[in-house]
C-alpha cells in the first residue's frame, strides 16, 4: 500500500512539475532601426547576449493595416552580437532583387542557404509608409517565446 502511494505520488509530480526543464527562448538585445520607406526594409542590430539561430526564428513585421509573417528567417546561421540584418517587406522589392527570394539579408547575405524559407504576406504587402508605426517581433519557435518586439515610428 505504502509503495502504491509513493509511485502515485511520483506520477503526479511529474504532471504537475514537469518531465524536464522547460525550453527558454534565447536572450538577446535586439534594436530595429533605419527604416527604409523608398525600398520597403528595416534593420535589425544585435546588440549583445545569445547568438540566434535564424532556422528556430519567427519574424512578424506588421504595419496599421497588413503583416508579413517569416515562419523562419533563414538556415542555421547564427546572428550574433553585432551582426546586422535586412529585411525587405514588400513582395515586389524582394523579387526585383536576384540574390533572395526571401528578402532576408544577414551582413549583406542571403539567408534562406536552400531552405524553403517563404514570406507569407497578408492581406498585401506590409508598406514602410511615413508615419506608420511598424512593430517587428521575433520569436524563438521550440520555445514559442518572443525574443524581441519593437515599435518603429516612420
Amino acid at each position: 500500500m505504502v509503495a502504491i502511494t509513493v509511485i502515485l505520488a511520483a506520477v503526479i509530480a511529474a504532471f504537475v512539475f514537469g518531465m524536464g526543464t522547460p525550453k527558454q527562448a534565447p536572450q538577446a538585445s535586439i534594436r530595429a532601426s533605419s527604416v527604409d520607406a523608398a525600398w520597403d526594409y528595416i534593420k535589425l542590430e544585435h546588440q549583445g547576449g545569445a547568438d540566434i539561430t535564424l532556422s528556430d526564428v519567427k519574424l512578424i513585421v506588421e504595419n496599421p493595416t497588413n503583416r508579413t509573417t517569416w515562419s523562419k528567417m533563414g538556415n542555421t546561421t547564427k546572428f550574433k552580437a553585432g551582426d546586422v540584418i535586412y529585411v525587405y517587406t514588400n513582395s515586389t522589392v524582394t523579387g526585383q532583387n536576384p540574390l533572395s527570394s526571401t528578402g532576408v539579408f544577414l551582413n549583406g547575405q542571403s539567408v534562406s542557404g536552400g531552405m524553403n524559407v517563404t514570406a507569407t504576406y497578408e492581406a498585401g504587402n506590409t508598406d514602410i509608409t511615413s508615419g506608420y508605426e511598424i512593430v517587428v517581433t521575433m520569436i524563438d519557435v521550440p520555445s514559442g517565446q518572443q525574443i524581441a518586439k519593437t515599435i518603429i515610428r516612420t
